[in-house]
């Protein structure tokens, strides 16, 4: 993206108060840039928070993430998935915790179907091969950040979402653009830019609702970015988001871009109707 001025920033964000980066990432990243990062510091660091750290051990214990042998302890974690994947998936565990508006955090199914979403897109970059299913996971938690924002900043954003959703044929954030000047991408953008997040998971964030015009194009077929993007648009539409977030009975803009996405990721649509029925038996809402 174009780098813009603060105050073409403050413009796009209409108001919009971006929640702070967590001491504990920035203390990670201060540790991550330099030349022999102490991972039993990092490990100590992570282990402060009893919160975070706990989430964390039971996600990569999960079924989802497929280890052979139960990690005990935060060292383990760290030392078996290295610094990269240890802050990308914290990035996305972490972001709940700064929402402090209580509407926000009471938004149960909001939180829950972004869990499974994250699940869903890390054991997806798994079966077709994707090298970080960390940051595909960090990118499932994070991507839809903007939205608690926007609600806590427009009252009547979930009205325009369900519009939003119900709408072929026209991107869901062009409806936000129209109603309020800026559009949940863009604050989820600016929001995992000012955490520092890595820049292919920022960018996705951004783009996540042009999927049809991105996989439209056939080049770049290898680009790690739009494989990304894929990942995280089949864990959406395997996880219902258009029901949850627009309260819809059809997926619009998966019906749109389906048949290029799946072609860029070498699967089908027998392949996703397994995947719907085997996380349905993992708990997952399909």
């Amino acid at each position: 993206m174009t780098e813009l001025t603060a105050e073409q920033i403050k413009n796009i964000l209409q108001g919009i108060k971006i929640p702070p980066q967590p001491q504990i990432l920035v203390d990670l990243q201060m540790e991550q840039v330099m030349p022999d990062p102490d991972m039993r510091q990092i490990a100590r660091l992570i282990s402060q928070d009893v919160g975070l750290s706990g989430t964390m051990l039971k996600f990569v214990n999960s079924r989802f993430f497929g280890l052979t042998n139960k990690i005990t302890s935060i060292e383990q974690a760290v030392s078996l998935l290295g610094l990269n994947s240890v802050i990308n998936i914290l990035n996305g565990l972490s972001i709940k915790g700064e929402m402090t508006d209580e509407a926000i955090v009471n938004m149960t199914r909001f939180w829950d179907t972004a869990n499974d979403i994250a699940m869903v897109s890390a054991t997806v970059a798994k079966q077709i091969g994707y090298h970080s299913p960390d940051a595909a996971y960090s990118l499932g938690l994070f991507h839809n950040a903007g939205i608690p924002l926007m609600l806590s900043r427009f009252p009547n954003y979930n009205e325009i979402t369900q519009q939003a959703y119900a709408t072929p044929y026209e991107r869901i954030i062009d409806t936000e653009n129209r109603a309020f000047n800026t559009n949940h991408a863009v604050v989820g953008y600016y929001t995992a830019k000012s955490w520092n997040l890595p820049r292919t998971i920022c960018e996705v964030i951004a783009e996540h609702h042009n999927a049809t015009s991105i996989f439209a194009n056939k080049e770049s077929k290898n680009n790690d970015k739009k494989t990304l993007l894929a990942i995280l648009k089949i864990a959406e539409h395997i996880c219902g988001n258009y029901r949850v977030l627009g309260q819809q009975t059809v997926d619009h803009e998966w019906e749109e871009a389906e048949s290029d996405i799946l072609e860029h990721v070498g699967l089908t649509t027998i392949d996703i109707d397994d995947m719907k029925e085997n996380f349905g038996e993992l708990g997952v809402a399909v």
